[in-house]
C-alpha cells in the first residue's frame, strides 16, 4: 500500500468520481472536498502514486485550459495529458476545453 496523507487520500477518492470523458477544475475539486487552495490540490495531483487508475489527468484549470500534469505545465507531460484526454473523448481547441458540457461539478453530480 502506498503511503499518502489524509488530504491526498481525500483528493484521490474525489478523483475516482470523475467519469471517463469528463473533466473538472482544480477549483471545483477543491470546493467538493472543502479545500480553498487550488495549489494544494495541484500538489496532491502531482504526487498521485495511483495514476492512471486515479485519474489526475481529468483536472484542468478554471479558465478551462489544460493545467499541469506531473508537476509540469509545458512540454511532453502536457502533450501526454492531452493525448490521454483525447482518447477519452475530451478535446481541447486553441488550448481550451472544446465542449464545456464535459465539465463536471462533483458537488452537483
Amino acid at each position: 500500500m502506498k503511503k499518502v496523507t489524509d488530504f491526498q487520500a481525500k483528493v484521490y477518492e474525489a478523483l475516482k468520481l470523475i467519469p471517463e470523458g469528463r473533466v473538472t477544475t482544480y477549483k471545483l475539486l477543491g470546493k467538493f472536498i472543502d479545500c480553498k487552495s487550488s495549489q494544494a490540490i495541484g500538489q496532491a495531483l502531482k504526487k498521485n502514486p495511483f495514476a492512471p487508475d486515479v485519474p489526475c489527468h481529468r483536472v484542468i484549470k478554471t479558465d478551462l485550459s489544460i493545467g499541469g500534469f506531473y508537476g509540469e505545465v509545458t512540454g511532453e507531460k502536457i502533450t501526454d495529458k492531452l493525448k490521454i484526454l483525447s482518447k477519452e473523448g475530451v478535446i481541447f481547441e486553441d488550448g481550451f476545453l472544446a465542449d464545456e458540457k464535459q465539465l463536471i461539478d462533483l458537488a452537483k453530480r
